[in-house]
C-alpha cells in the first residue's frame, strides 16, 4: 500500500519520540512492501512560534489531505501566558474538531514485564488490567461556552457542557461495537444524579443496549469509577463516557499500568482517517536529554496501521517487538526501577532495540 502520513512533531521532548516512531514505520514499510510518504504539519507551540496561531487552516488542510496523522504532544511553559484561544492545547481541540474525530480510544493494559511498576498492590495487579476508555472527544464542556464576567462586584466564570442525542448515540455505538470485539462488557460512566447531560447520556445508552443483547451493560457514577479503577480494575472491559470525565479517567487508568509513557491512543470519526498520539504530555523538562520513553508513540503508530490502514499483521509485529525489548530487560527512565536483569537506556536506544526485534 501507498499511504500518506501527516507528522506533527510537537513541542518539548515530543520530536524525539515521533522520530523513533517514524524509524519503526519505515522498517515496517520495508519489511512488508509498503510506501509511507510523510508530510510535515505544525500544531501547538511550534505553530504559534512559526505562524502566531496554534493551528492555521493551512496546517489543518495538510492533515485533511493525509491518510492519517501521527502526533507527539504539544504545550509547555513557554506558551502558558497566552490567551486561551492562542494556547497550544487549543490547536489540538481545533484539530480534532476539524478532522471530525469524535471517538478517542485509550487502552489501559499492563504489560506483564512491568507489573512491578504499577502503584497498585500485587494482589490487584495479578487479577489483570486490560480495559479501554472510549471517550467522546468533540463535545461537552471543552467545546461549550466559556466566559468570565462581573457579578455582584466580583469576577465570575461560566463553562457549559452541551450534548445532543446524536453525539451520544454515535460514541455509544462505538463503545458497544468495541465491547463486541473484546469481552462483551460495557460500563457507561456519568454523573446522572446531578447533571442533565448525564441523564441524557444514560437514556441514550440504555436504548442502544437493547441493540446489543450480548453485551453486559451497566452504569457507574464517575466518582465511583475513579475509585473502582484503583480498587478493582479487572472488573472493566470497555468504559464509555463524555469528554471531561474520559480525559480524567483515562489518565488515571494509564498510571495504574506502570507509566503514562506506555499508553497510546487513537481518535477516529466516521471514516478511516485518524489522529494517533501518546496520551502523555510534551515533557519540556526533559527535552533534548534522550530520556523520554518512545514506546507510547510507537504503539500509537501500530494503532494507526491496525485501525486506519487495515494492517493487522504489521501492527502485531510492532507490538511483539515492543514486548521482546521489554523481555530483554530494556527500560527507559520512567519504567526503570533497578530490578535485576534490567538496563536503563535512552529514547533512541529503545527505538533501536525495537527496530532490531522487528
Amino acid at each position: 500500500m501507498d499511504k500518506t502520513i501527516a507528522l506533527i512533531y510537537g513541542d518539548g521532548a515530543s520530536p524525539e519520540i515521533v522520530t523513533q516512531a517514524v524509524r519503526v514505520l519505515d522498517a515496517v514499510a520495508a519489511k512488508y512492501g509498503h510506501t509511507f510518504a510523510y508530510t510535515r504539519a505544525y500544531m501547538g507551540g511550534e505553530a504559534i512560534d512559526k505562524f502566531g496561531d496554534p493551528l492555521p487552516q493551512s496546517q489543518l488542510d495538510i492533515c485533511l489531505a493525509s491518510d492519517s496523522v501521527l502526533l507527539g504532544a504539544v504545550g509547555g511553559p513557554k506558551w502558558e501566558g497566552l490567551p486561551g484561544e492562542k494556547r497550544p492545547e487549543k490547536g489540538l481541540l481545533r484539530l480534532r474538531a476539524g478532522m471530525g474525530l469524535y471517538a478517542n480510544n485509550r487502552p489501559a493494559r499492563i504489560w506483564p514485564q512491568l507489573a512491578a511498576a504499577s502503584p497498585l498492590k500485587d494482589s490487584i495487579v495479578q487479577k489483570g488490567i486490560d480495559f479501554i476508555v472510549v471517550r467522546e472527544l468533540i463535545g461537552g464542556v471543552y467545546f461549550g461556552e466559556h466566559k468570565t464576567f462581573e457579578k455582584d462586584g466580583e469576577r465570575a466564570a461560566l463553562d457549559t457542557m452541551p450534548y445532543s442525542e446524536h453525539e451520544i448515540r454515535r460514541i455509544g455505538r462505538i463503545g458497544f461495537e468495541t465491547a463486541m470485539q473484546r469481552r462483551k462488557k460495557l460500563t457507561c460512566v456519568d454523573k446522572a444524579n446531578v447533571l442533565e447531560t448525564s441523564r441524557l447520556w444514560r437514556a441514550v445508552l440504555a436504548d442502544l443496549a437493547g441493540e446489543y443483547p450480548e453485551v453486559e451493560y451497566n452504569v457507574m457514577f464517575v466518582d465511583n469509577a475513579a475509585m473502582q479503577i484503583c480498587k478493582d480494575p479487572a472488573q472493566f472491559d470497555v468504559i464509555v463516557t463524555e469528554n471531561m470525565f474520559g480525559d480524567i479517567l483515562s489518565d488515571e487508568a494509564s498510571e495504574i499500568t506502570g507509566s503514562i509513557g506506555m499508553v497510546p491512543s487513537s481518535s477516529l470519526g466516521d471514516g478511516t482517517r485518524g489522529l494517533y498520539e501518546p496520551i502523555h504530555g510534551s515533557a519540556p523538562d526533559i527535552a533534548g536529554q534522550d530520556i523520554v520513553n518512545p514506546i507510547a508513540c510507537i504503539l500509537s503508530a501500530a494503532m494507526m496501521l491496525r485501525y486506519s490502514f487495515g494492517m493487522a499483521a504489521e501492527a502485531d509485529a510492532i507490538e511483539h517487538a515492543v514486548g521482546a525489548a521489554l523481555d530483554a530487560g530494556l527500560r527507559t527512565a520512567d519504567i526503570y526501577a533497578g530490578a535485576p536483569g534490567t538496563q536503563k537506556i535512552g529514547c533512541a536506544a529503545m527505538g533501536s532495540a525495537i527496530l532490531a526485534r522487528l
